[in-house]
């Protein structure tokens, strides 16, 4: 079976691999484009002069279909008083960590997309660019479409993908709370409108008319059957490719992944500002998971870096965004390639 979306792509299996910032770079998107699904690049926290050496790097190693991400966050207007108060609920651990706060810079860690980026993407024409949190403006998404570019944009409500098929979309995805990482979250921040796969994707799947590609809690060749039973045209996957070999994952984030602590996560703030699922940690238990506290996306940031690398440099992952998915099972050691076919192997 050939789905629409595999021919709206040109793609051979109907396998998305999530963009995972942080985690990967275009290895991860070049292994998994090659074996016949559509790789993904995170651009969100890459410079201009970064996005184009990892195009150049894509473009010398595969001719097959890509996909490059992007954030569409409003830059905020940082608040002092915010600041100071985030600090100050961090303060205790900064002192057991002999952290001095007026060393720490503030900075924003992910940016939106821009026409700055544009400029780099219109030099290699990607088939396929993916947005989270929305949209950017008309001009710039009228920019992208000019070279051909397939637009996808994830959804966490149903109003969500309606909105986004009324503003040019060609495919949406449907992005269950399962799933680990940013919520895509976009026309509301109330989290009680966040609902699993199941119930998301079919509701999706009837209100709009472009191909639905299904997100979260999908991490074998079971679920992925069971995504495109309830009418979804692919699948997009992230956790189970996070401990492949071309993914940059540390090693204190895969052993994570592969513990009992990997069966328990929660949407946090605490790390950047913005709801994303991650695997509980100290932090998050202590601070949050969600902290009013917290300066808003993605200027929480900065202040947490200081604490996650002495942490991290002491073997611990108590102050680090280990970001997961509900279901974690499917993560393993194996080339990305061979998980790509094994993820397809349900498909009839």
């Amino acid at each position: 079976m050939t789905t629409v979306l595999q021919e709206l792509l040109g793609i051979e299996l109907p396998i998305i691999q999530a963009p995972m910032a942080g985690v990967q770079g275009s290895a991860l998107a070049i292994a998994v484009s090659n074996a016949g699904g559509l790789g993904s690049l995170p651009c969100a926290m890459l410079s201009v002069e970064g996005i184009r050496s990892e195009l150049n790097n894509i473009k010398a190693h595969t001719s097959k279909p890509y996909n490059v991400n992007f954030f569409c966050h409003t830059s905020p207007v940082p608040d002092a008083t915010r600041e100071t108060n985030w600090r100050n609920a961090l303060a205790p651990y900064y002192r057991e960590f002999g952290i001095d706060a007026a060393d720490i810079s503030a900075g924003p860690g992910r940016a939106p997309f821009s026409a700055d980026a544009a400029d780099v993407l219109e030099e290699f024409k990607p088939p396929v660019v993916s947005f989270h949190f929305g949209l950017p403006s008309a001009e710039l998404l009228a920019r992208v479409k000019g070279w051909g570019a397939k637009i996808l944009s994830s959804a966490t409500t149903v109003a969500e993908a309606v909105w986004l098929e009324r503003h040019g979309v060609d495919a949406v995805i449907a992005q269950g709370v399962e799933a680990g990482g940013h919520r895509g979250m976009f026309l509301t921040d109330d989290l009680t409108t966040q609902v699993g796969t199941l119930a998301l994707l079919p509701q999706i799947v009837k209100a709009v008319r472009v191909p639905v590609i299904a997100a979260g809690g999908i991490a074998d060749a079971q679920g992925v059957a069971a995504a495109l039973a309830l009418g979804a045209t692919g699948v997009q996957i992230g956790t189970a490719y996070m401990c492949c070999a071309e993914a940059t994952t540390s090693a204190l984030h895969r052993a994570a992944l592969k513990s009992e602590a990997a069966r328990h996560t929660a949407l946090t703030n605490v790390f950047t500002g913005r709801p994303a699922r991650g695997i509980v940690n100290r932090l998050m238990r202590e601070l949050g998971p969600i902290s009013q506290a917290a300066p808003v996306f993605p200027l929480a940031t900065a202040a947490i870096a200081p604490l996650r690398a002495k942490a991290e440099a002491r073997g611990s992952g108590d102050f680090s965004p280990l970001w997961s998915g509900q279901n974690a099972s499917g993560c393993k050691d194996v080339a990305a390639a061979q998980l790509t076919r094994e993820l397809a192997s349900g498909v009839r």
